[in-house]
């Protein structure tokens, strides 16, 4: 079995935003050509895109080619409108979470789905993740890698954080508005460089800010392996050890000891990458993920994992599903049929 955590998916069509809220800077939709969809803010290209990014048919054919029997899906980063006014980020999120769900009722033994949260309002924030997890009956949430100023250990955050914890949903975090991008305009720096850096910076928001010490039955799991994080963990222990004044501020557990408390993806894009991850982690708390449908994922997920003839079966089969269905805590009969 293999299943993917980190697959993106939008509607085929939604609503002119701009004239439903009054303001600019929310995504809109063009289709151009057959299949072929442009994404664009204020009528500026973000995105060119293809049907697999909205089409379910389309989606579960190359999901049958590459052999992945489910996909988790969750909204293209983008979508947060976490900088809108906090009613029109909530009700583009009911929008987005509404179509989310009926696509995996339409195909529940394939899909599953995680909710976004309007979290600039952490009242109605935890309203939606609510409704996400008791009405829609969706194992949990994706959110950002911060909301605006809002690192994700903010006494805001973290409310939402508690919230998902008291209602064992899964929260999954994937870099967006990549900080430092001014000085990014070229090369693709900002998903290269910027998106690794956002990522190391949110798990060690969450280790300095002792959020899993606060909420220690929180399932919290990071996109692209966790980002730059593994590769600093050595720099980060050392300078919480060397300057304790300035990084043990808020906790005093050291930050290796919270390695195996959360969990990352296993978009690495190399082996040698990913076998570091497995030493320093763990195989349970890796899951595989490909971020689909998009050209920096994996063309063929879990073809990296597959080839690695090193990883023991049980490792493998870990990778592939076990770590995901203990982090979605479903059980494979599940998905069975």
């Amino acid at each position: 079995m293999k299943i993917d955590l980190h697959t993106h998916i939008l509607p085929e069509h939604w609503p002119d935003l701009r004239e439903r809220y009054g303001d600019g800077g929310f995504v809109s939709l063009e289709h151009h050509a057959p299949c072929r969809a442009r994404m664009l803010i204020d009528g500026k290209l973000f995105r060119e895109i293809g049907d697999n990014c909205w089409s379910p048919a389309r989606r579960l054919a190359e999901c049958d080619a590459a052999g992945v029997h489910v996909q988790v899906l969750s909204t293209v980063p983008v979508m947060f409108s976490y900088w809108a006014r906090p009613e029109h980020a909530l009700d583009l999120a009911r929008l987005l979470n509404d179509h989310l769900a009926g696509v995996v009722a339409q195909h529940p033994t394939r899909f599953v789905g995680l909710g976004t949260l309007p979290m600039q309002a952490p009242d109605l924030a935890i309203r939606e993740l609510e409704r996400c997890v008791r009405e829609l009956g969706m194992p949990g949430v994706q959110i950002g890698t911060h909301v605006g100023e809002w690192n994700l250990d903010h006494p805001s955050v973290f409310a939402v954080l508690e919230a998902a914890e008291s209602l064992g949903a899964a929260v999954f975090v994937h870099p967006w508005d990549m900080l430092g991008k001014e000085r990014m305009p070229k090369y693709w720096l900002p998903w290269l460089v910027g998106m690794p850096a956002e990522t190391a910076l949110a798990i060690c928001c969450v280790i300095f800010g002792g959020v899993l010490e606060r909420l220690p039955r929180l399932r919290i799991g990071f996109a692209h392996g966790g980002g730059a994080f593994s590769g600093t963990i050595g720099r980060i222990e050392a300078g919480f050890h060397a300057r304790p004044d300035l990084c043990a501020v808020d906790t005093a557990v050291s930050p290796r000891a919270y390695l195996g408390r959360f969990y990352v993806d296993s978009l690495t894009h190399d082996p040698d990458t990913l076998r570091h991850l497995v030493k320093l982690m763990g195989a349970d708390r890796i899951a595989l993920g490909s971020d689909y449908p998009f050209p920096l994922g994996e063309a063929v997920p879990g073809s990296m994992i597959e080839a690695m003839d090193d990883l023991s079966p049980s490792t493998r089969q870990r990778l592939l599903a076990g770590t995901a269905l203990e982090f979605l805590q479903r059980s494979a009969d599940t998905f069975a049929g």
